[in-house]
């Protein structure tokens, strides 16, 4: 994938007239609602190690 990819809905109001902004790389402007955003690639996340999210919870015995 690119670096460049570009949004297809508006993340505020959802619709698809969208345009870069004059702010700069990755800024968008939405001509429905008229908000200006900017879109910014962070990183990866690591790989999960839990699954669940209480496997620390102590487990009652004979239920």
């Amino acid at each position: 994938m690119s670096g460049r990819a570009a949004p297809f809905h508006c993340p505020y109001c959802g619709d698809e007239d969208l345009r870069p902004g004059e702010q700069g790389h990755g800024a968008w402007e939405c001509a429905a609602c008229s908000r200006a955003f900017q879109l910014k690639f962070l990183g990866l996340l690591a790989p999960a190690t839990h699954t669940a999210k209480n496997d620390n919870a102590p487990r009652e015995e004979g239920i």
